[in-house]
């Protein structure tokens, strides 16, 4: 059977350009990768980026950082939507809601007395680098509020009040702290 030259280019075409398709996929895992963005500059592809480069994470698993929640108004003031992770936790505390407005957190600590609780709070963020601006005794009732400072401009407030067989602590956890 005799063969057409360029069907022999061709087959031998085929599996050049496929080992090189293979080589190059594989030249880049593990590393990152520069592309221009076209989306971020308004180019359309092929043409020049007018913004630097853009960095594409190739390794598998690779996430890009959380970015942090929304921030509300309240009567206190503005406060971000949930707490940093790195935010002192009560052992046994699970999230609750009360519909009582927007909160950083609403957390149930079950039967724990309001003063154990707010004891807790009190030495945890002094130990995190808060100060105690200030602390009530127990309300009518049986409510417990205390307020803390981080810097200059950061404050949060934990409401801590007893209802029926369980403690509600609400915390504001103030938008001008840091939330990492």
């Amino acid at each position: 059977m005799r063969m057409n030259p360029s069907s022999v280019r061709g087959l031998a075409a085929g599996p050049a350009a496929l080992l090189a398709l293979v080589i190059a996929l594989f030249a880049g895992c593990g590393q990152n990768v520069t592309t221009p963005s076209a989306s971020a500059t308004g180019a359309s592809p092929g043409a020049t980026p007018s913004e630097g480069p853009t960095a594409v994470p190739t390794d598998a698993g690779t996430s890009p950082e959380p970015s942090p929640p929304g921030q509300s108004d309240t009567d206190w003031g503005r406060i971000w939507d949930a707490l940093p992770e790195s935010f002192p936790a009560f052992a046994g505390a699970s999230p609750a809601e009360t519909g009582e407005g927007p909160a950083s957190a609403v957390l149930d600590v079950g039967d724990t007395e309001p003063a154990e609780v707010a004891a807790y709070y009190v030495a945890a963020l002094e130990a995190a680098g808060y100060s105690t601006l200030a602390r009530s005794d127990p309300r009518e009732d049986g409510s417990i509020e205390a307020e803390w400072a981080g810097d200059t401009t950061c404050r949060v407030r934990a409401t801590i009040t007893p209802l029926g067989g369980t403690t509600i602590v609400t915390i504001l956890y103030g938008a001008d702290c840091p939330f990492e």
